[in-house]
């Protein structure tokens, strides 16, 4: 994926990240999770945006993967939510996906920076599509 459709699929993100966390109830798990979930769903978009602005391969790297774990942290805490019983499975199955997709594609472009072999885990290819390609 082209980095600009990844910046707009981290900024699209974000805010549907915002919009969730203002639906959730209005009381100590909602604050709590929703206050976790707007830090880490807010954070892949920014933190992407300053790894396209990276001083060196290095630089791009580190923020990429502060991109990975802010990405796979929301997912954690969109399960966690769901879990609670704070929202339903079906509200947040399409953030779910985002997020797992955000992380997939940053796992990708940092083995890129790297140098390192392409051949990405079974996990990674199936969210991708690209199963049926070594």
């Amino acid at each position: 994926m082209p980095s600009g459709k990844l910046q707009v699929l981290t900024k699209a993100f974000a805010l549907a990240i915002v919009r969730l966390v203002d639906e959730l109830p209005n009381r100590r798990a909602g604050w709590v999770i929703g206050d976790q979930l707007m830090r880490s769903g807010t954070s892949v978009g920014a933190n992407y945006r300053s790894a396209c602005r990276a001083r060196s391969r290095r630089d791009f790297i580190a923020k990429m993967g502060i991109v990975e774990e802010e990405a796979d942290e929301s997912e954690y805490w969109l399960e966690l939510a769901v879990d609670a019983g704070l929202v339903d499975l079906a509200r947040v199955a399409q953030l779910r996906d985002d997020a797992r997709h955000i992380v997939a594609m940053t796992v990708l472009s940092i083995r890129r920076a790297r140098g390192t072999p392409l051949a990405a885990p079974h996990a990674t290819r199936r969210t991708l599509g690209l199963t049926g390609r070594a």
